[in-house]
């Protein structure tokens, strides 16, 4: 299985390097690489949840991003990854269930009740931006907006996905106060001493 993954990497990193991805210049580092580490942490809390599903689901979980920005959440695009990780030589079990746990992620739902894995990566995924550059890059992507649309964005993508991403307990100890500090920085708010 480690082959595989490591196939599905090179995969991955192959579509992100795509000039035409918005990403393309730091996605894989910036945050597949960092989803992929947070997602092993996690897992070390739950031993019963299937290593190669997470660090699969944790490559692909944003696919669809990668190959159409615009129409990302469009299902071809679940179905596209899962014949491309047959392609790769994954079994066709193991291809339906990350394409399927995709589908579940992609609703932006809350995931309290679903497969540990899928709660693993979501957690790790929602984490990812709270750590490394992403609101830099955030930034830097979108010159023609105004500081206040910036610094809106940033409450928007911290707010809602924290309540419905971040499923896992240790997660939201280990992160709390980095989505906290995020939280207080985007919404404006000044320190007073």
């Amino acid at each position: 299985m480690d082959e595989l993954l490591d196939k599905l990497r090179v995969f991955v990193t192959e579509k992100a390097s795509n000039p035409n991805f918005v990403h393309h210049k730091w996605f894989v580092k910036w945050h597949l690489e960092i989803v992929e580490t947070l997602s092993k942490d996690l897992r070390k809390y739950y031993p019963e949840a299937d290593e190669a599903t997470v660090i699969a689901l944790g490559w692909m979980h944003d696919y669809g991003k990668i190959v159409d920005f615009d129409h990302q959440y469009d299902p071809r695009y679940v179905e596209e990854g899962r014949q491309a990780m047959l392609q790769l030589g994954f079994d066709e079990a193991f291809a339906t269930n990350i394409a399927e746990s995709i589908k579940i992620f992609d609703k932006k739902d809350h995931l309290e009740r679903e497969a540990i894995e899928i709660r693993i990566v979501s957690s790790a995924d929602a984490c990812s931006h709270l750590i490394g550059p992403w609101i830099s890059l955030y930034w830097h992507e979108n010159p023609q907006k105004s500081f206040e649309e910036l610094m809106k964005g940033n409450v928007e993508k911290f707010g809602g996905e924290w309540d419905l991403k971040v499923t896992i307990p240790e997660a939201k100890n280990a992160y709390q106060h980095l989505h906290d500090d995020a939280m207080f920085h985007a919404e404006g708010r000044i320190l007073r001493l």
